[in-house]
């Protein structure tokens, strides 16, 4: 649960300053209601306490908080375009949701001698989702790069509104299949939040595993994605084959290799008897020494190794500056995922994985999701020695529902929120705002500087999710 200090127009800046001063950090920020009756509303997070600052749209224009928190930036500009809104220093406030076809209005403005554009997408030639990146060039060094996204953009937010909390789960499942598990969860964390609702030691445990089953197939295929983007064939088909093995061991324990309707409000609707779950972790197990080897062939392929250092540095500065969060962020040397101290989830003694050398380049983010892979197989040798049994939510002593929640979630791109405002039993409001939301502008800072031929390679290492911004 979250408290909402309702402020005066006057007092929202300071009290933001106030907050980033003492150690808060930004965690999103969107619209709220109707009419004259909306409010702006901006998360801040801290490993103490998580709360809501909120003011009154109705005296327009907002004023920008991206003075102060440059991660604010999208969030911002997709309040303008989606609810209307202005924000009185964020200049110029560039079309983010809404594809204008004045390109001024959008991409960032380049000049100079020799700087010309080059247009990729939306269409690819793989099957992936829609997405545009407008290159700002000098010969083949790019000097800026605009991500374009939003092509399908679906509305869930608000389809979601109206809605009972259980039936409005599903809009926040579909938004992602590859992030089912970690949307899905972070709304029922939202919903139990403002129920005072807190889990049982069986319900943290069946959503620690499928959780780690997400992060599990998703790493495999992000590391298998580097090897593509280098042209590594043999390392692309060995990580997509373990990765298809993961999700084969998804629809064998739970009925589906995307994880789907394994996430409930206030409770599990998955179980595993003894010997199923000892199958699950005799694969995982042997999952996890083929991956290994795997491993192992590709630290010992020179052309790939050649290929990966001082490419795409996001550096730890710039990282905290953008908001980038995730293995993004620790690759960078940001020592932060919301599996330490998370007391919703079973994370007992969870430390962050670390590199020696957070050089914050495609090596960086390859390497560290190596590490994190084995920190999540030894999770799940761990969890997956006793039966998953139903679980259940629980009324939280010294707690008082509200109408309002947040969850927040460490999906396998990094942290996760949703905000759920409830009338009632009913869902009023919404806001799923994902990792790869989070991220995408730092791709397009780490892509700066860069040759354009290397532009696949950085994209893969971030490996963000079309569909979660298109939500």
């Amino acid at each position: 649960m979250s408290a909402v200090e309702q402020v005066t127009p006057q007092a929202f800046i300071a009290t933001i300053e106030a907050a980033l001063a003492a150690g808060e950090r930004f965690g999103g920020a969107w619209a709220s209601g109707q009419g004259g009756e909306g409010s702006w509303r901006v998360l801040l997070v801290s490993p103490e306490r998580t709360r809501v600052i909120s003011r009154s749209d109705a005296d327009r224009p907002l004023e920008s908080i991206t003075g102060l928190i440059e991660a604010a930036d999208w969030d911002e500009r997709e309040a303008h375009d989606l609810y209307g809104l202005n924000f009185s220093g964020h200049s110029p406030l560039r079309a983010l949701a809404n594809h204008t076809d004045d390109a001024h209005r959008w991409m960032t403005p380049v000049s100079g001698d020799g700087v010309h554009q080059v247009a990729v997408g939306p269409i690819h030639a793989g099957v992936i989702e829609s997405g545009h990146f407008r290159f700002h060039v000098v010969g083949e060094r790019i000097l800026a790069m605009d991500p374009r996204l939003f092509y399908k953009h679906r509305g869930l937010e608000r389809a979601a509104e109206g809605h009972d909390v259980e039936s409005a789960l599903r809009y926040a499942q579909r938004a992602c299949a590859a992030c089912a598990v970690a949307n899905t969860l972070a709304y029922a964390q939202a919903v139990e939040g403002a129920y005072a609702l807190e889990p049982n030691r069986e319900l943290r445990a069946a959503r620690t595993v499928l959780l780690e089953l997400e992060r599990l197939y998703n790493h495999l295929h992000d590391i298998g994605a580097i090897c593509a983007g280098v042209g590594f064939a043999p390392g692309a088909m060995a990580f997509a084959a373990l990765k298809d093995r993961a999700q084969q061991i998804n629809a064998q324990a739970f009925g589906h290799r995307f994880l789907f309707n394994t996430i409930a409000v206030a409770r599990s609707p998955v179980r595993l008897e003894r010997s199923a779950s000892d199958a699950t972790r005799a694969a995982v197990n042997e999952l996890h020494t083929d991956t290994a080897a795997a491993w192992r062939d590709l630290q010992f392929a020179g052309s790939v190794q050649a290929r990966l250092d001082g490419v795409g540095v996001l550096g730890r500065d710039d990282a905290l500056r953008l908001g980038a969060v995730g293995p993004a962020a620790r690759a960078a040397g940001i020592a932060e995922d919301l599996r330490s101290g998370d007391r919703l989830l079973a994370y007992d003694g969870f430390t962050p994985a670390a590199l020696q050398d957070p050089s914050g380049d495609v090596g960086a983010r390859l390497r560290l999701r190596a590490l994190e892979l084995e920190h999540t197989y030894e999770m799940l040798e761990q969890q997956l020695e006793r039966p998953l049994n139903a679980g259940a939510a629980t009324a939280a002593e010294h707690e008082q529902p509200d109408s309002l929640g947040v969850g927040r979630v460490e999906s396998s791109r990094g942290a996760t929120t949703c905000i759920v405002e409830l009338a009632g039993t009913r869902v009023a409001r919404l806001h799923l705002r994902t990792a790869s939301y989070a991220n995408w502008p730092a791709l397009a800072h780490a892509t700066a500087n860069n040759l354009l031929p290397d532009f696949p390679l950085i994209n893969k290492s971030f490996e963000l999710c079309y569909a979660c911004v298109d939500r």
